[in-house]
């Protein structure tokens, strides 16, 4: 449908490709317009760091904020405990409850990057809905809660239908999440008035569930936004590298390996995510998404650029462009390379290169190193690496040493100091 939206935040949201669907566009432009409207995404607890698949849900709620509105980050200490069945072909290990604090522990740092949590009135807030899950009782929940909900309308959602149409297993316990997360939506709108989630458009069904359990318990109207489910131009998954996930905290994935990520995008795909991960001027989105030839790669420095500062500050993207600029243009080492440092008890009598790519990261087993070693495709100190064999040892690591699988992936082995 064509809608000309009248609030900033719709605006934006259809301009910069956020938009997938709305469950209410007149009614949600229409809040959005007549106040501040509280509005959130929930995040459950499955690792210890989100990663660049979650990035646009996070963007959305920087740019409510940024738009004159209330983002709430709603953490999944409860729902973790059950996990989201949507759209998988198994249940998800269960986490301990101490796995679970650890692991929001984790994800919260990256917001205070994206978000202003403050007093205002258009200050963040950081919450968990295990302050309401962790107590409830199971009866007076089934009675008050449960009888809300069709079991029929509920085998009709796409992310069980298609679970069980594959026979295969959906527990109780993960039929049970979509309940959950629905009031989830009523307890935020009870307690912290919001109005509005926001979700990939995997979460459609569930988003739905919440607007009507909270119209039928508290005969509120409420709203549901979902953004599309990304991949990239070559079909791949958003947030998925040729070395893993991508993570957004650095302890987990380095600020220059997080750069390269960026730098390295199908230009296909430049001026799309210029809208959806920065916050350049559309127009300079789409001038830079057209450009060709090398001029393009002009485009994915500044898309790395402003992506990574966002995510690790201006510091972090500055010393990634130098070391990028120094490692593919001047054939130099760059200081900020990911680095594996081995001590004189860990190097012993020498590490073999095939043990060095796999520890560094550039291969995931010693049958790929080898692999790639054969192909000609790993090369040491930028000369091709040929011997499957070769030794490093503390005269050979007297300075550190470059290896590179492919062109665009690089690591330091040396000794540590």
């Amino acid at each position: 449908m064509t809608y000309h939206p009248k609030s900033d935040f719709m605006r934006v949201m259809m301009e910069r490709g956020y938009l997938a669907d709305c469950t209410d566009y007149q009614g949600l432009d229409d809040a959005l317009t007549n106040g501040v409207v509280p509005g959130y995404i929930g995040f459950d607890a499955t690792a210890t760091s989100l990663h660049v698949g979650s990035l646009i849900q996070i963007m959305m709620l920087r740019w409510l904020q940024k738009t004159g509105h209330k983002p709430i980050t709603l953490m999944g200490g409860g729902t973790t405990k059950v996990g989201d069945p949507s759209f998988r072909a198994d249940e998800r290990p269960l986490l301990t409850a101490a796995q679970i604090d650890s692991n929001i522990d984790g994800i919260q740092k990256v917001f205070a990057k994206y978000l202003d949590y403050d007093d205002s009135p258009t200050g963040a807030l950081m919450l968990n809905n295990a302050e309401w899950l962790d107590d409830l009782n199971y009866l007076a929940f089934l009675r008050d809660i449960g009888r809300h909900f069709s079991v029929n309308r509920m085998l009709s959602f796409e992310s069980v239908k298609s679970r069980l149409d594959r026979e295969q297993s959906l527990s109780f316990l993960e039929f049970n999440y979509m309940i959950l997360q629905a009031y989830d939506f009523l307890e935020l709108n009870r307690r912290y008035g919001c109005l509005v989630q926001f979700g990939g458009s995997d979460q459609w069904g569930n988003i739905v569930n919440g607007i009507d359990l909270t119209r039928r318990v508290l005969d509120h109207s409420i709203f549901g936004l979902t953004s599309p489910l990304l991949t990239t131009s070559d079909g791949k998954k958003m947030g998925k590298s040729q070395d893993g996930a991508v993570w957004l905290n650095a302890d987990m994935r380095s600020p220059y390996e997080f750069w390269q990520f960026w730098r390295n995008t199908t230009d296909a795909d430049v001026g799309r995510f210029l809208k959806l991960y920065t916050e350049l001027p559309v127009e300079e989105c789409d001038r830079l998404g057209a450009l060709a030839g090398s001029e393009i790669n002009d485009a994915k420095v500044i898309l790395a650029n402003e992506v990574t500062t966002l995510c690790h500050g201006a510091e972090a993207a500055q010393a990634a462009q130098a070391t990028a600029r120094d490692v593919f243009e001047n054939g130099g080492i760059g200081n900020d390379l990911p680095t594996l440092a081995l001590s004189a008890e860990e190097l012993g009598d020498g590490i073999s290169v095939v043990q060095a790519l796999v520890k560094s990261g550039l291969a995931k087993s010693g049958k790929e190193a080898k692999r790639l070693i054969a192909e000609h495709g790993a090369r040491i100190d930028d000369a091709p690496l040929t011997d499957a064999g070769l030794m490093l040892d503390a005269h050979a690591l007297a300075s550190p040493v470059k290896l590179s699988a492919g062109k665009k992936r690089h690591a330091l082995v040396k000794l540590a100091s």
